[in-house]
């Protein structure tokens, strides 16, 4: 069997992968109306494992108030939830956009 056929095929994995600790859309109903939710009262309410690590808000279940939610992420229906509830999301703490990489010219 040729070597090209025995070699495992692998595909492209980043060096250094974002992962989001995920807060679903349901549990933002314990907070009062018309309040700002970011990762401070998340921490408080213990619905984040980590205030240093970036979270994203999912769209499981409804949302009942009118709150201002300032996340690292959202997914495209749960902002949509939320405007529809009568609030705001916010992305806040965006990463840099990496440099882009110069090949320095040979001599």
């Amino acid at each position: 069997m040729p070597l090209i056929r025995r070699l495992p095929k692998v595909g492209f994995n980043t060096v250094n992968p974002i992962v989001y600790q995920v807060v679903q859309l349901d549990s933002l109903n314990c907070f009062d109306a018309n309040s700002t939710v970011n990762v401070e009262v998340l921490k408080k309410a213990n619905i984040l494992s980590s205030a240093r690590k970036p979270y994203k808000i999912l769209s499981r279940g409804e949302i009942t108030k009118a709150l201002t939610v300032q996340a690292n992420a959202f997914s495209a229906d749960a902002a949509e939830k939320i405007k529809k509830a009568g609030g705001k999301a916010e992305v806040v703490g965006k990463r840099p956009e990496p440099k882009p990489k110069v090949k320095k010219a040979k001599k």
